[in-house]
């Protein structure tokens, strides 16, 4: 290499690039109690390798398939950014993906995360990292790797991406949906906690048509801001939907209701020769969902393509067997 000092013009270095190495090191720093407390069974989780490792083998499975999931949080990161508000969204993007692991029967192992920004915000990295961690734990998987990546130019000032990914494991015979559904099943709902992560695009627009202010009191719900209301977390279902699926009771199949709603993600779980039938009756939607609708002139089919519209997890079984499985959801904390 040659030696800069006899070129002329000023030492050029890295953060003047707009990259701050020094950063990076200290949201690692400022991460790792939060990474750490994510560790399980087949790992222990830290900072430092090229690689995340996971040991399959400590958890004694006979026949395993690894099954693997990745997602972001859409336009939701439009919220938290205009907010400040940092704390929640790493839960939602953990629910994203751990929920899709768990509608095939899986149990999630580990994930991994990528945030992506013009300038790294330290305080904010960590906000957003411990709610990921916050996530795995509630998910029961480790937080076992990730990037931040500072990319100048790529993004405006205080905007960021994320992007999620996990990795869960079922036994062979375990694997969901079965191929045993039939005419008769009972499909059983579980309620969600808002939005969660998915259409909102639509919902700003309702917003800018309305002329609302994400400081104002939610038009649904006086007690909080509309932002604050917006942001209420994705809900993760890992757990309660394990602790059925390991007691033996005979679910047929579980589907994750996210962007296409119910008439998008249901058909995918089932044979060609069947079909659902839906009672909307029998669903209370949350008030933020009557407030899209009126606000927005929405048509029933569009809400019902966009959003959850109060239901974001299905869970499949035999009639007879629905009972118990609405029992044991509620067992679980999860009312069904």
């Amino acid at each position: 290499m040659s030696d800069p000092s006899n070129k002329t013009g000023p030492a050029l270095s890295y953060k003047q690039a707009g990259v701050d190495i020094d950063a990076g090191n200290a949201l690692v720093n400022a991460i790792k109690p939060a990474i750490k407390s994510t560790a399980r069974p087949g790992a222990n989780p830290h900072i430092g390798g090229f690689g995340g490792l996971f040991d399959l083998g400590a958890l004694h499975y006979k026949d395993p398939l690894l099954v693997a999931a990745n997602d972001g949080v859409g336009t939701k990161l439009r919220i938290a950014i205009d907010t400040g508000n940092m704390n929640t969204i790493g839960q939602d993007l953990v629910a994203m993906c751990v929920n899709d692991l768990v509608v095939q029967g899986a149990e999630p192992l580990f994930f991994l995360d990528y945030l992506a920004a013009g300038s790294l915000n330290v305080p904010e990295a960590t906000r957003i990292v411990t709610g990921i961690a916050l996530g795995c734990k509630m998910a029961g998987c480790a937080l076992i790797g990730g990037e931040t990546a500072e990319m100048p130019g790529m993004y405006a000032s205080g905007d960021f991406d994320l992007a999620g990914f996990s990795v869960g494991v079922v036994e062979r015979h375990d694997i969901l949906p079965k191929d045993t559904m039939e005419t008769g099943d009972v499909i059983i709902g579980l309620h969600s906690s808002g939005i969660h992560s998915n259409g909102f695009s639509l919902v700003r627009e309702v917003m800018r048509n309305n002329n609302l202010d994400l400081c104002e009191p939610a038009p649904f719900d006086k007690s909080v801001s509309l932002g604050e209301a917006l942001l209420v977390p994705t809900k993760i279902y890992v757990q309660p939907l394990l602790s059925v699926l390991r007691k033996g009771v005979p679910i047929r199949a579980l589907a994750h209701i996210t962007g296409g709603g119910f008439v998008e993600n249901i058909p995918r779980i089932l044979p060609p020769e069947l079909a659902a039938t839906i009672n909307l009756d029998a669903i209370s939607p949350l008030p933020v969902f009557n407030w899209l609708k009126d606000a927005g002139h929405l048509q029933t089919s569009e809400m019902l393509r966009t959003f959850n519209c109060g239901i974001a997890m299905i869970v499949i079984a035999p009639a007879q067997e629905a009972p118990e499985v609405i029992s044991r959801l509620a067992e679980n904390g999860e009312p069904a």
